[in-house]
């Protein structure tokens, strides 16, 4: 099938009867010419009736900037939420004329240099970076609201409301934003009055897992109940307790976090938290476009429960 030919500024003069600098000076809304509103209106008229759109590079020229926003996310962020995330992020620019460039990996000051020098974009974001930065209530989702804090909550709630009064964290090894889940996981802990949460980390590979929750049981006897970082971490905590001739939820209740298509799958079927994070993303879009993000609420986190806890 043959591509339709995309239409240039000649294009757009011609089919107007103006010159090609009128058309320019009416596309760009150049201040200070002598253009009549007829002409005006014709130029844009057939401009839409032609669908001409503005060469990208031209038009970055113009701004001083690509129309390019890039995202950088770690590969151990990745899960249900960044992939709403990020097709929120990307539906939003697209609707505005913007692409999204996503760049897996940690973002390294060459790398982003690298990228600066090369395309000069619109934007430059990291994934999860308001939690980074000791702001991490000022989320897009509103911290307790409909943030990484509520959805944390959610967890500890779950269990608690399972009567379940001493839980555990199990992490992956160095969980990017561990700190800042503890901390949101002890105060839901705290509203709940129950006590703060111990951690343990869930290492690969498997044998490692069941070793690491045998030397977590014996000394701590009392965790009736754990809460996983993400789907990943909970999976492992349920084939570490099967390796160990154990059961959830009877000898220990494990709930997932993310909710990763695995976890439907898994014997028994996780317990976990749902985020749809597409308004985060539209919402992360409009802020990097300085437009106003009104209207885009996002949607509520949800237990979906299952039959590990």
């Amino acid at each position: 099938m043959t591509e339709t030919p995309r239409a240039t500024l000649k294009d757009v003069a011609a089919a107007s009867g103006v010159s090609r600098a009128t058309v320019s000076f009416v596309l760009n809304d150049t201040p200070n010419q002598t253009i009549s509103p007829a002409t005006r209106e014709r130029v844009l008229r057939t401009a839409r009736n032609l669908g001409y759109k503005p060469h990208g590079l031209a038009k970055a020229l113009r701004e001083g900037a690509s129309r390019i926003v890039v995202l950088h996310i770690e590969s151990n962020l990745e899960g249900n939420y960044s992939r709403s995330y990020i097709h929120g992020l990307d539906q939003e620019l697209a609707a505005h004329d913007h692409v999204l460039l996503v760049r897996h990996g940690p973002p390294t000051d060459s790398a982003t240099r690298q990228i600066l020098d090369a395309i000069r974009p619109r934007a430059v974001l990291r994934f999860g970076e308001i939690y980074r930065t000791g702001h991490e209530l000022e989320d897009v989702g509103g911290g307790w609201h409909d943030g990484l804090a509520a959805h944390a909550a959610m967890q500890i709630r779950y269990l608690a409301s399972r009567g379940h009064t001493r839980i555990a964290l199990a992490t992956p090894v160095d969980p990017p934003l561990g700190e800042v889940r503890l901390r949101f996981a002890d105060q839901a802990a705290l509203a709940a009055g129950i006590p703060p949460l111990v951690s343990f980390v869930m290492p690969r590979p498997r044998p490692a897992g069941a070793d690491a929750l045998a030397a977590f049981r014996a000394d701590h006897p009392a965790v009736t109940a754990i809460a996983g970082y993400d789907d990943d971490t909970a999976l492992r905590t349920l084939t570490a307790l099967q390796d160990l001739g154990l059961s959830a939820p009877a000898d220990l209740a494990v709930i997932g976090f993310d909710d990763t298509e695995y976890g439907a799958l898994a014997t028994p079927a996780l317990t976990t938290i749902h985020i749809d994070a597409e308004a985060h993303g539209r919402r992360a879009a409009r802020t990097a476009l300085g437009l106003t993000t009104t209207g885009l609420d996002p949607t509520h986190g949800e237990v979906i429960t299952r039959d590990s806890a």
